[in-house]
């Protein structure tokens, strides 16, 4: 019986396995396994966020409050350029230190805390600038000098090299051309951040082309480059012109940035043939036959602001080239083009896009025609759609001459496609006009101008182009409105694969 009575008075125990306590960050429920991880692992990572926070914010209000400390810089240490010129080095950081100079007394080099930080980010950015490092690391450390003071201290950059050596090879489309290329590439050439690059390629209608430059950094900035590079290239022109064309010279080139846009200055020689004609191959093209040579000084100046180059659509675009041939060799002209392109978005997934080109080739000798290697070209998918590829213009038969005088304008309106607006194809409507001329020397300049613009070829049409950038692709059905005689038409479908449409 006391056994009865032990059982009945035996307390009902459980383990403390509960936890009763309210959470107070909202701890879910451990039924679900997976979900309680990713809520802890999310957490984790706002705790370490806060706490990241919390050291920044205590780091910027300690070096605010010493920004006036005083500091002297004593060395500039690059750690990991093994194969960096110091000379090169020294040329590039010197002058960053010669102008953000805080001097409290003549011959004293003295900076703040805070001067010490910009001269810091400036020799970062400049290293980064030289495209020699993959990486940049720079610290402030107390001078290594036994005889150091307590303000002198050492700007310490630690740097990791780009490989040296680089080889890729490529298969390519644009401008309705496919080639096939390999690029080599030698970094850092001679320690002082020069490359040399080497590439050949083959191609449908640039059937090889093969170039060599050697780019090296003129200027303590490093934003002027000057170039030097040879070049060689067959270019098929049998489907507007019965030849081919041969070009071999060597070019030296001046590129650096300015306020608003960059400039490029270049010398450019160049030997050219025309050659292996086709049977039906017209007599003008005859006469162009043979070897010729080009002694030319050229400015190139180009501003872009747009958000693409592809399907702008916000932004400018402004490009101005100017030649002058005549400093020996056959050609003897002055050449002037300009390329032009406005974007604008006007809402709802549309956008404007408003381009505008043209060129003047005015001969130097008037006793002597302009060679046909000089003339422009006009007309296909880049330049004006609905008419065949460089079909325009002066015409002996099936060829194309060439013109002295273009002019090229074209509107569209991009926008996306219904319920997809996501998608990289988008739709446009585009009108284009131009025209392609001689300019007839017995007229002054103004009036053969105004007689160009006065007679304008005219297409319209709608299409859908695919944005994958650089490269645009465009499928298009354009009719001709207006039309000479002499242009070449293409009704209905057209495609496009290239970079610079108009």
């Amino acid at each position: 019986m006391l056994e009865d009575e032990e059982e009945v008075l035996k307390p009902d125990l459980r383990p403390p396995l509960v936890n009763t306590s309210a959470p107070q960050d909202k701890e879910p429920s451990t039924d679900d396994l997976d979900f309680f991880r990713k809520w802890q692992e999310a957490r984790q990572q706002r705790r370490l966020k806060g706490e990241y926070e919390s050291h920044v914010i205590r780091l910027t209000e300690l070096v605010n409050s010493n920004l006036a400390l005083p500091i002297r810089i004593r060395e500039v240490r690059v750690l990991g350029a093994d194969r960096t010129r110091s000379s090169f080095l020294e040329y590039i950081i010197n002058p960053i230190l010669a102008d953000e100079l805080s001097s409290t007394g003549e011959g004293s080099n003295t900076d703040t805390l805070e001067a010490a930080l910009h001269k810091t980010r400036r020799i970062s950015q400049v290293l980064l600038r030289s495209d020699i490092f993959t990486s940049i690391t720079p610290t402030l450390e107390r001078n290594r000098d036994a005889l150091a003071e307590g303000q002198d201290v050492d700007i310490v950059v630690r740097c990791r090299e780009r490989g040296r050596f680089f080889l890729k090879t490529a298969t390519e489309i644009g401008n309705n051309e496919g080639t096939a290329s390999m690029i080599g590439r030698l970094r850092n050439v001679f320690g002082g951040g020069e490359n040399f690059e080497a590439s050949l390629s083959l191609g449908s209608r640039t059937r090889h082309a093969f170039s060599a430059a050697l780019t090296a950094p003129l200027g303590t900035d490093l934003r002027t480059i000057g170039t030097l590079s040879v070049f060689a290239t067959e270019r098929d022109l049998s489907t507007f012109s019965s030849c081919k064309e041969v070009l071999k010279g060597v070019k030296a080139a001046i590129r650096a940035p300015s306020l608003f846009g960059s400039h490029e200055f270049a010398y450019e020689a160049a030997l050219r043939h025309i050659g292996d004609l086709k049977p039906e191959a017209s007599i003008s093209i005859r006469e162009a036959t043979g070897f010729t040579t080009k002694s030319a000084l050229s400015h190139t100046f180009v501003r872009d602001t747009r958000d693409s180059a592809a399907v702008p659509s916000r932004g400018m675009y402004l490009k101005i080239f100017q030649e002058l041939a005549g400093l020996g060799g056959d050609a003897t002209f002055l050449k002037n083009e300009v390329d032009s392109q406005v974007a604008r978005y006007i809402g709802h997934g549309y956008s404007l896009s408003i381009s505008a080109r043209g060129g003047l080739l005015y001969p130097l000798n008037p006793d002597r025609k302009t060679l046909f290697n000089d003339r422009f070209q006009l007309g296909g998918p880049f330049s004006l759609r609905s008419f065949k590829h460089n079909s325009m213009g002066p015409r002996d038969g099936d060829d194309s001459l060439g013109g002295e005088v273009y002019w090229a304008a074209g509107a569209s309106i991009i926008g996306d496609l219904p319920l997809k607006p996501h998608w990289p194809v988008k739709t446009h409507i585009f009108v284009n006009a131009g025209r392609l001329d001689t300019l007839d020397r017995s007229a002054p300049l103004v009036d053969a101008v105004r007689s160009s613009l006065s007679r304008p070829s005219i297409s319209a049409g709608i299409g859908l182009l695919y944005r994958f950038d650089p490269i645009r692709v465009e499928v298009n059905f354009a009719v001709p409105l207006v039309a000479a005689k002499s242009d070449g038409l293409q009704r209905g479908l057209q495609a496009g694969i290239g970079i610079d449409f108009l």
